[in-house]
Parts: C-alpha cells; structure tokens; sequence
C-alpha cells in the first residue's frame, strides 16, 4: 500500500502545503511518494526528497508542466496512478482543481477536506460549515483525496533522503494554455502560512476605515491582514484576504477579529487558529463562543490603543 502526493511548488520549492500533505499521506500507511511535475524543476524535486517520510520522488518534466494546468496535471497524475493505493492533493485551489478529474477518470468518488485520517480506507471531514464531523469509509480500489491542511501537522522539510526517479511526461492535452499572470507583491505574510493574522469586519463602515485601522495592527505584529465575507463584499477589502468557508482557510498561533460578528461561515475558516482575540462591542456576537480573550470595546478605540501599546 502506497500514497502518492501531488506536491505544489514553484518550479524551484516545494509550497508549505505540501508538507501538511505528506502528513496525512503517512497516517494512511505504507509508503509516501510525492509527485513534482513541471519545468526545469529539478531543485523543487531536490526539495521534496528532502521531506522527512518521504520515500520516493517522482520527477515529470515537460514546458507544459511549467503552471501547473489542471488537464496536464491530471493526465501526468493518471500516467502513473495504478501504482498507488492513495492519491492526496491540498486542498488548495490548485489541488481542487485537479483532483477532481482525476477522480473522475479513475471512476472513483473523491474524499473532500480531510482533517484526519482513521484508518487506510476511513477519514474525517467537517460538514456544515465545520459544526459537524463526517466519518467517511470508502471501498474504492484507489482513494482520491483532498487534505484541509490545517488539520495536519507539516512534515519536516529536511531529514528525507528520498530517491528522486525521472518519469516521462505525459503529452499535452491541448485543451488549456497558460496566458499570463499579475501577481500582487506585498511585504507581508501570505495568508494561509501567516503565522499572526488580524481580520476586519463589516463594522469597519469603508475600505479607507479598513485600511486605516487594520494596517498599522498588522504592521506592529507582523501580521497577515484578513477580512470577513461582509466586509469583502463591501469592498472594503479584495476578494483575496477573505477568510471562511468560501475563502481561505487559515489555522495561525495567533487571530486577532476586529469588528467581526462571527458568522458561521466565518468560523469555519480560522476557528482552528491557537489563539483567537476578538473586539467587538456586542457583548451577543457569536465570535465571542470560539475566542480564548474577548474584549468587549469599539475597535475604532481599542484598535488603536492596542497599536499604541505595542
């Protein structure tokens, strides 16, 4: 029995993601195999030969590798797919994007979000916004799987010694071609892997508020900047600081929710965070229930107090 994980890089290193995978691929038992297809990508294999547990690298290189398209990867991943019991993807965007197909091609159901791993056929996932916990057991030949990666622990990036095969890349699809991409440089955190976030809500009233309340916060701590749905739909904040079930789901040391109400779906995205502090001044808001300190306080006055303090 063997888990294969589609690893996510940059052509040169292997992404944290990666590392929560490798994790839950080793609680299914057996070997671990990772997968790192694209172009020129031979330090990023080097990378995940490194990750402790890991036995074997499987190295795909191919110009039509090089972003990661979900036809081609889906096609390299089915290439070799027979010789594995487990197939794990993050459950990130891009592992959401392919997994699917190739659990489709394989005629098998996909296992979505796992947050832990029962035994070699038997997995937990969070439905209903994370308010309830599915023990799910599947009978397919091959387990086609999505991991939450906050519920994991990320394997050592150093320690491995794994062997590093090279595998011939499976042909282009042709049926998508990389145009182009405007990345946003930011001096701050990404995200997902920030290990502080602070998050505004809706009761930040405009993006200027927002900016003007949230930025310095996040500049003392170091932080990662978040925002609710609310006040994503607002416009006080892009769509890409969006924390909860329809955005990113994030698990930091430390969350700090300013003007945030606390709806499910927004728990749902950071209630795994270690310490959460919430400042809201409705003594009634819901994300009261899952914070470790609550200060009950306008955040147009505590916001900047605590900046003060720091």
């Amino acid at each position: 029995m063997t888990a294969l994980v589609i690893a996510e890089h940059d052509n040169a290193s292997i992404k944290g993601a990666t590392l929560n995978t490798v994790t839950a691929a080793a609680a299914c038992g057996g070997d671990v195999h990772v997968l790192v297809a694209g172009h020129n990508a031979a330090e990023a294999a080097k990378a995940a030969a490194a990750i402790a547990g890991v036995s074997k690298v499987i190295h795909a290189e191919g110009a039509h590798l090089a972003h990661g398209l979900a036809e081609n990867v889906a096609a390299q991943v089915l290439a070799i797919a027979s010789s594995y019991s487990h197939i794990l993807f993050p459950a990130t965007a891009s592992g959401k994007n392919v997994a699917p197909r190739v659990a489709a091609k394989l005629d098998v159901a996909q296992i979505s979000d796992i947050t832990k791993v029962d035994s070699a056929d038997t997995f937990e996932r969070p439905i209903y916004a994370g308010n309830a916990i599915a023990t799910v057991q599947s009978a397919d030949a091959v387990k086609v799987i999505t991991v939450r990666t906050t519920g994991f622990d990320p394997a050592a990036a150093t320690g491995g010694s794994a062997a590093v095969e090279s595998a011939a890349a499976a042909a282009d699809s042709g049926k998508s071609t990389f145009e182009g991409n405007e990345i946003a440089k930011s001096e701050r955190p990404e995200l997902t892997a920030a290990k502080i976030i602070v998050s505004g809500g809706r009761a930040l009233g405009s993006a200027e508020k927002f900016t003007e309340v949230m930025t310095p916060l996040a500049d003392k701590l170091g932080a990662a900047i978040g925002a609710s749905r609310a006040a994503v739909d607002a416009g006080y904040a892009p769509n890409d600081l969006q924390v909860g079930q329809t955005g990113k789901i994030v698990a930091p040391q430390l969350y700090i929710a300013a003007g945030i109400s606390g709806a499910i779906q927004h728990l749902a995205g950071m209630k795994d965070s270690k310490v959460i502090v919430a400042i809201n001044k409705d003594p009634e808001a819901p994300i009261f229930s899952v914070a470790d300190y609550g200060l009950e306080a306008d955040l147009f006055t505590a916001v900047p107090e605590m900046v003060a303090a720091l």
